[in-house]
């Protein structure tokens, strides 16, 4: 198969969807397959819109085995934000996706998908809301008139707040009618199925399908040294948060739960890891913590990533917008278990009191609750994190997950190979001749 993946950003550039795309890539051309990734030149998502994010050159490189296409995003000016807000009142569903605020506006991208030759048989595309690239993949598949896939990465955001703004950012109209147009869309979760499914996407259309762990990716790190360099003791009890550290992550939440639990006397160190956020850099300005209790890490490496579990003792992944929570297998792979909030995809990947904690969204109090049973006991954490990494080898296999993916694939390319035949042999879909 001829395969066009279009993404915002690409590895080194860090997020869930990124690395997803890439190890889907590289499993398809292990298969046999040719995969071609139209992707930004961004590292930083700030990139998208400032010229002070990390950027690398713009062109095609080979990474892998994958053909990747770099483009430069434009735009990128001060007050960009409100020139988009106000080009968005144009009322046409694409213009509105093309006029995101979050865009990577990269527009020989776009004018490359108008005219490249007709060189794939299928295109896939991701992640809400950056829509630019998904647009660009959806024109290229309309005017080679072959199939066009989605993977939405839906945020669904807490289920008890009618007004929730993250979901209200990721089921714009415009955004919709993208998931709409798509002959399949890959759901993480039920929850994010049901909210496209609400939003118009049809039933049939929707394949569940879920993520996956390489167990050995992700743990074995060295639990003592890792603590000696944390200064941390053996009896002391750390909780961990690896995410790009931010309010809509829960980073926040934490500390603030964490200051609560210092309080009530409870001994307890946290390790942030991650790149940080501006919203996450103000709060820290002002956030009164005791020194030494609260570690910034930043971005870690592969082997820091498996230190970095194989360190701590409790995962919490209070966020209000992950459409599914990788990380959650990453701790289960080390017999970690994790607290999240009721909210996106880790709800529907944490079962509560089976391999983990779930509290109510925005619940400071109830998540140093969940944290503070935790703390205190002992065969609690072993038992919550033994159920979760028993369940990996059965629930979360990448080959079942990237598997699903190319039989899917295949599965939409063969009616078009079929009609394709049909019209070479002068004969329409109908049985009679072509005129």
């Amino acid at each position: 198969m001829r395969i066009a993946h279009f993404v915002q950003r690409y590895p080194p550039a860090l997020g869930g969807s990124e690395a997803y795309f890439a190890r889907l890539s590289r499993y398809l051309v292990a298969q046999g397959d040719e995969v071609t990734v139209f992707t930004s030149t961004a590292i930083d998502l700030d990139a998208f819109w400032s010229k002070r994010g990390r950027c690398l050159a713009a062109g095609d490189t080979d990474e892998q085995g994958v053909h990747v296409r770099r483009f430069t995003p434009g735009c990128r000016f001060r007050g960009r934000r409100y020139l988009l807000k106000a080009l968005s009142l144009v009322p046409h569903r694409r213009w509105q996706c093309l006029t995101m605020t979050c865009n990577p506006i990269c527009r020989d991208m776009r004018r490359v998908c108008r005219s490249a030759p007709p060189a794939f048989d299928i295109v896939h595309a991701t992640a809400l809301p950056y829509a630019w690239p998904i647009v660009c993949g959806q024109m290229l598949a309309e005017r080679l008139r072959i199939p066009f896939l989605l993977t939405p990465f839906l945020h669904t955001g807490d289920p008890d707040d009618p007004h929730d703004r993250t979901r209200r950012v990721y089921t714009r109209p415009c955004l919709m009618s993208l998931a709409r147009s798509a002959e399949c869309v890959f759901a993480q979760t039920p929850g994010e199925r049901d909210e496209l499914i609400k939003h118009g996407v049809l039933p049939q259309r929707i394949i569940l399908q879920g993520l996956g762990v390489t167990p050995d990716e992700c743990a074995g790190g060295d639990r003592v040294a890792t603590r000696q360099r944390w200064g941390v003791g053996e009896a002391d009890i750390v909780v961990g948060h690896l995410a790009n550290n931010s309010a809509e992550k829960g980073t926040i939440d934490l500390l603030q739960a964490a200051q609560r639990l210092w309080r009530r006397g409870i001994p307890l160190r946290v390790m942030l890891a991650g790149p940080e956020m501006p919203n996450f850099r103000n709060f820290w300005r002002t956030f009164a913590a005791a020194t030494g209790q609260v570690i910034r890490l930043g971005t870690l490496t592969d082997e820091q990533k498996r230190d970095f579990f194989a360190g701590i003792d409790i995962f919490a992944l209070p966020s209000r917008s992950d459409s599914f929570g990788l990380v959650l297998l990453e701790a289960w792979a080390s017999g970690v278990p994790s607290v999240v909030y009721d909210a996106g995809g880790p709800p529907f990947v944490v079962r509560h009191e089976g391999d983990g904690l779930v509290t109510r969204c925005g619940d400071i109090v109830a998540l140093a609750d969940a944290i503070e049973r935790l703390v205190r006991d002992n065969d609690l954490r072993a038992r919550l994190g033994s159920a979760g990494r028993d369940r990996l080898p059965r629930d979360f296999r990448w080959e079942d997950k990237l598997g699903l993916v190319r039989a899917t694939y295949q599965r939409v390319i063969a009616p078009v190979s079929d009609a394709a035949s049909v019209a070479d042999e002068g004969i329409d879909e109908g049985g009679q001749p072509a005129i």
